[in-house]
């Protein structure tokens, strides 16, 4: 067993204050607040910043050059390797809208990678391509169309159990219909990229879709005799609302606003591109050419926005700095989302849960990250002698 003590943990059982949180064969055994655990010294002393549970990103469609959906077991070995280091120790890889055919042979080739090691690959997050044309965003309008119950089945069929994720426009022909196949598989669907109503939204609801894509964003937006999509998922306690808080999407008000207006139900993701984490340049998304201008934002030739090049820890010091409280801003980036995609195990500091763990600096960047107990990012300062 080792124990880490930090200034302040975020976990449910203790105040968000001095804690010592104790780790044994990859798993927390026990969480109490103070110097020492139970009579016992910590192994690593923080001396600042906050022990939060790892980041779970379930929505980034690449990052350090790799775009995922055309990766190769090298790339995704880098991407693994390297998430640690901005405090993401799970997500769940996005492939954007193609050909159903060719997202088909990416989850295969996915489905067939060795173990990789480092972050946890949780599943596939499918975007498209049945999504509405006129909330495209960066999504190749060529390859948009209606679902149908045999691509749909194509799709959850590719790799058992490896779908995990699935955003349409539910007002497309036969989108009620394919929400009900994929949630009947097991699959999150989220409602995302489209002109829906409220009533349609609602209607999504109704049929097993329990998320909302990057709220705000590709969509129609809040009116006062139309709530549209925003208004719903704002209101319906049964959505979830992804949000990406690089203040280019969304700015730092509207992101304080959905906190406020569903409490417990903003989850935040990063819609991280390939270009994330590079120098700005020429980038692929999904086939596409982008190109990250000097404040990291990517954008297609057209000048549309396309994705982000934010990390996690990043969105997380936005909405604070927004205004939305550290513990809930935390959960937004930890629990929410890992209960969300079934994994009660990981995205919190408490008994039985994995020992995923980051430690973020004042600045709430990540200064250091575990993975099943393991130190996989970061150097940690020495434990000074304590009284037992």
């Amino acid at each position: 067993m080792h124990v880490i003590r930090a200034p302040r943990v975020v976990a449910d059982s203790v105040p968000l204050g001095p804690a010592c949180v104790a780790v044994a064969d990859g798993v927390v055994v026990g969480v109490v607040a103070g110097d020492t655990y139970r009579g016992v010294r910590p192994d690593v002393d923080l001396p600042t910043g906050v022990l939060a549970p790892g980041l779970v990103d379930i929505q980034i469609n690449g990052c350090f050059g790799i775009d995922f959906v055309a990766a190769d077991p090298a790339g995704w070995a880098q991407v693994t390797r390297r998430l640690p280091e901005t405090g993401v120790t799970a997500f769940v890889p996005t492939f954007i809208t193609a050909p159903v055919p060719e997202l088909v042979a990416a989850l295969r080739r996915t489905a067939a990678l060795p173990p990789l090691g480092g972050a946890r690959v949780l599943g596939v997050h499918v975007e498209g391509p049945f999504l509405a044309a006129n909330r495209h965003g960066a999504h190749e309008t060529a390859y948009l169309r209606d679902p149908d119950p045999e691509s749909v089945r194509a799709l959850i069929d590719a790799a058992p159990g490896l779908l995990r994720m699935h955003t349409l426009a539910p007002e497309r022909a036969g989108g009620l219909a394919a929400v009900r196949l994929l949630a009947e598989a097991g699959v999150l669907v989220s409602i995302g990229h489209s002109d829906a109503t409220a009533a349609q939204a609602e209607a999504a609801a109704d049929a097993g879709a329990r998320m909302v894509t990057h709220l705000f964003n590709a969509m129609r937006p809040l009116h006062h005799r139309e709530p549209g999509m925003v208004g719903q998922a704002l209101a319906d306690p049964r959505l979830t609302c992804g949000l990406i808080a690089d203040l280019h999407h969304v700015a730092g008000p509207v992101c304080r606003l959905a906190f406020a207006a569903a409490p417990g139900r903003v989850v935040l993701v990063t819609d991280a591109v390939a270009a994330a984490g590079m120098p700005p340049g020429d980038y692929d998304l999904g086939g596409q050419r982008v190109l990250v201008d000097p404040f990291g934002l990517p954008r297609r030739a057209d000048g549309t926005i396309a994705g982000s090049g934010l990390r996690l820890d990043a969105a997380i010091a936005n909405v604070v700095a927004a205004g939305v409280d550290l513990r809930a801003a935390v959960d937004a980036a930890t629990r929410l989302p890992a209960d969300l995609v079934g994994r009660p195990d990981l995205g919190r500091i408490a008994p039985g849960a994995a020992a995923d763990l980051v430690w973020l600096g004042d600045d709430l960047c990540a200064r250091a990250t575990w993975i099943g107990g393991e130190l996989c990012h970061g150097r940690l300062p020495a434990a000074p002698d304590r009284p037992a």
